[in-house]
């Protein structure tokens, strides 16, 4: 379809223009006086590298840039894209010496490279607005279909106020239809031909079941015969109830329940490695400081082990060993969960609790691949028999690896899940990160996890 070879085409040209204003930002930060302490060689490695990681960085979001996208939706991604690169950078300078550089100088790059681009995204935006307003390729269309897939691709044009776009109306041979202005019917499929010749009509958009086979070849031969686009976009609602994706594999169309953004290899790989630095530079930083004072203090607050060990449902169900500092009593109650002054909880245990420092340990099961560093929180193997016959989409949950912290967390739902509806929300909240992921999410849920480690949690029993 022409959309999708012209998106293709976008994204290729984004990178290069990006890579090249990349360059410039390099350029002028030395420009200013910022030296970046690096040998010519070095420099050019370091390019390369940072260029690399603002390709990984924003690969599903400002690459996947095309003529819908607004300034503010732009902006609002280049700033995660921006922590993401940041992290990825700062992992790189940390492992390798010869890429080491002074702050001020990486600080002027970023500031530089922020500017340009979102100036050159606002000029392909401004361009593209005068290329609709000056009337250049003008397009009338028509909807074949008063049905729920009509009415999304009416939706659709009208939302994103494509200006050159004019809807011309409805054909379906039911008047009645309960989901569309009536006034916008047009006439039946019989008066489709006659109607697009007569108004010359640019685009046929077919909105009924695949089923009518006959009518589609009648009507894309009618379109070939006169120079009209011909788009399908059937009406599934029939078959599949509740919000679907539709993926391309080469030019067959395949229907999911659901967004499945870590489905695809290279995010699930992705993912995987910010999991491996991330664990990897807090086991080796925060460790050595923080676990022998946490330690110490559990051995002398109460009897018993400084680790606790408990089985929990993972990634499709599999059980694994989940590690935790021990905040309660040595007890026989591990499958109950905590509630507000439980007496099971010690007294290091309940500050513990409070800032999210009993979870450290789970860090070891991230670089194990257990766990992520952010995902839905592992429940405990009572909880899934419980919830699963409860909540509908409780298990969809498990379809991804647990993380130490995750969106429901941040959001408030944690702690204590026995009041009606919040192990709903939790779920809701769960599924949610899983169908809109992408790594500056995660690295936005680690950012507003810390903060509530210093503020506090509320529900944190």
């Amino acid at each position: 379809m022409e959309d999708r070879y012209y998106s293709r085409f976008i994204k290729v040209m984004v990178f290069v223009v990006d890579f090249y204003l990349i360059s410039i930002a390099f350029t002028l930060a030395k420009k200013v006086g910022f030296n970046p302490g690096l040998t010519t060689d070095q420099s050019t490695s370091f390019l390369l590298i940072f260029s690399l990681c603002w390709v990984i960085a924003g690969f599903n979001k400002i690459y996947h840039l095309n003529k819908f996208s607004l300034i503010k939706t732009i902006s609002t991604h280049l700033l995660g894209i921006l922590l993401v690169h940041g992290v990825l950078i700062g992992a790189i300078m940390f492992a390798f010496e010869p890429f080491r550089v002074p702050l001020n100088y990486l600080l002027t790059v970023y500031l530089f490279t922020a500017v340009m681009v979102v100036g050159s995204r606002v000029a392909y935006k401004i361009l593209s607005k005068y290329l609709e307003f000056s009337g250049f390729d003008q397009r009338r269309f028509i909807i074949i279909g008063a049905t729920q897939a009509g009415k999304s691709i009416q939706n659709f044009f009208e939302s994103h106020d494509l200006t050159r776009y004019q809807f011309r109306g409805f054909f379906d041979d039911k008047k009645d239809s309960a989901l569309v202005d009536s006034s916008l019917i047009k006439g039946s499929l019989a008066d489709v031909k006659d109607f697009c010749i007569r108004e010359n009509i640019d685009e046929i958009y077919f909105a009924l079941p695949l089923t009518e086979k006959e009518l589609i070849k009648d009507i894309s031969q009618f379109a070939d015969d006169n120079c009209i686009y011909f788009r399908i976009a059937p009406d599934f609602s029939s078959v599949v109830a509740e919000n679907y994706n539709v993926l391309l594999y080469d030019s067959m169309p395949v229907l999911t329940t659901r967004r499945e953004p870590l489905g695809v290899s290279i995010n699930a790989a992705l993912k995987r490695a910010f999991d491996i630095v991330f664990s990897l530079a807090v086991i080796l930083t925060v460790f050595p400081i923080v676990v022998p004072i946490i330690a110490l203090a559990i051995r002398l607050d109460s009897p018993g082990p400084i680790i606790f060990k408990q089985l929990r449902p993972g990634k499709k169900n599999k059980l694994f060993e989940c590690y935790k500092f021990r905040t309660m009593t040595v007890n026989n109650n591990t499958e109950h969960q905590a509630t507000k002054d439980d007496p099971r909880v010690t007294r290091v245990g309940r500050f513990l609790r409070k800032t999210n420092l009993d979870e450290l340990p789970q860090f070891v099961n991230v670089l194990l691949g257990n766990m992520s560093v952010v995902g839905p929180r592992p429940n405990m193997v009572s909880q899934l028999e419980e919830y699963s016959k409860k909540i509908e989409r409780y298990k969809v949950r498990h379809f991804v690896t647990p993380g130490i912290t995750g969106y429901a967390q941040v959001n408030g739902y944690r702690g204590e899940t026995r009041e009606p509806g919040l192990m709903e929300k939790r779920v809701e909240y769960d599924v949610m990160y899983m169908e809109n992921w992408s790594l500056s999410l995660d690295i936005k849920i680690i950012l507003l996890t810390m903060w509530n480690m210093i503020k506090g949690e509320k529900r944190a029993y």
